[in-house]
């Protein structure tokens, strides 16, 4: 009969405690409890109905949590572009302050009291790139930073007063260019590998990561606060999708392609399938500042006119957990 060593190439540890951060898989022997243990996930996570958002659009920005979100700008679509702004509380959309100028294609992060928004387009399809960002207080929208580079269609990630934004279409055609932000103002940091507008992003200033996109359509790449290397390959390429989380525990939901309620996870290293959103859409709001475990997506195109005010939240994932083994 074949050993545990024989087969895996090590023996089992002998613990008092159980390890603090052990791997998916990992065996040991906790001679405290005198018992078997090994490190197993539980099943996927699953989507639940929120309440609807009050105005329909696609082309939104948002920032915020599951509990405490944020929806802005878009598109209604009737050609026109919006400067609404709604706030989540978990269960319902109320309307908050309105943004100075009426945009689509922003870029957004932070909370529901302390976002940041930029670029966008002030027109409808294809639109004007624009420079501007705003900051709103929970309250109403003042000015930020002109950005060197306008964009629309472009992601961002981090907070209010240290964010990051990168990729999207300018009047050239669609960028590299990355610029981060400090609360006052935007300077010049490392260009993405290729050009790429309409992909999905999460993470800080420091740490972000990019997927999908218009091109390549499944690569990944990882940001460290001066350059960007490649990350492991979505599962299922999509543009016009959704991130939050980040850069070591993202989630991407939905997106232009099919499928179109397709949910990824990324671990820092590899993208995995979660379980799908009930109504796929792109160019939602996403809850940038969620997590993969407590995730919202609002509105967007679901392929089929009208635009949507469907809200879905994600809630659980692929966590880790402890399993003690018993003979039987």
């Amino acid at each position: 009969m074949s050993t545990y060593y024989q087969i895996f190439g090590g023996k089992v540890n002998a613990v008092s405690a159980d390890p603090s951060d052990p791997v998916k898989g990992q065996v040991w022997f906790n001679t405290t409890s005198a018992a078997m243990k090994y490190q197993s996930a539980t099943t996927a996570g699953a989507w639940a109905s929120g309440g609807n958002l009050a105005n329909a659009r696609t082309n939104l920005a948002g920032a915020g949590t599951q509990t405490s979100s944020l929806a802005f700008c878009g598109s209604p679509g009737d050609g026109s572009v919006s400067n609404s702004t709604e706030e989540y509380d978990g269960s319902s959309w109320t309307s908050g302050g309105n943004l100075p100028t009426a945009k689509r294609n922003m870029g957004g992060s932070g909370t529901q009291t302390a976002a940041l928004g930029s670029c966008g387009s002030t027109t409808g399809d294809p639109g004007s790139p624009s420079t501007s960002s705003e900051e709103y207080d929970g309250t109403s929208w003042t000015s930020g930073g002109s950005t060197s580079t306008a964009r629309r269609g472009g992601v961002q990630a981090g907070t209010q007063t240290s964010a990051v934004t990168f990729g999207g279409a300018a009047p050239s055609g669609d960028t590299a260019a990355t610029e981060e932000y400090d609360g006052t103002s935007w300077t010049a940091g490392g260009s993405l590998p290729s050009v790429n507008a309409f992909m999905g992003g999460a993470g800080t200033q420091t740490a972000a990561l990019s997927f999908g996109g218009g091109t390549p359509g499944t690569s990944t790449f990882e940001y460290d606060g001066t350059s960007w290397t490649a990350g492991g390959s979505m599962v299922t390429g999509q543009s016009d999708n959704q991130g939050a989380g980040l850069q070591t525990a993202a989630i991407n939901m939905g997106g232009e392609k099919s499928p179109r309620a397709s949910t990824q996870t990324y671990n820092g290293t590899s993208w995995s399938t979660e379980t799908s959103m009930s109504t796929g859409r792109s160019t939602s709001a996403p809850s940038t500042a969620g997590t993969t475990a407590s995730a919202l997506v609002a509105g967007g195109n679901t392929g089929t006119p009208p635009f949507s005010t469907l809200t879905e939240e994600f809630t659980g994932g692929p966590t880790a957990v402890t399993k003690t083994i018993t003979a039987s």
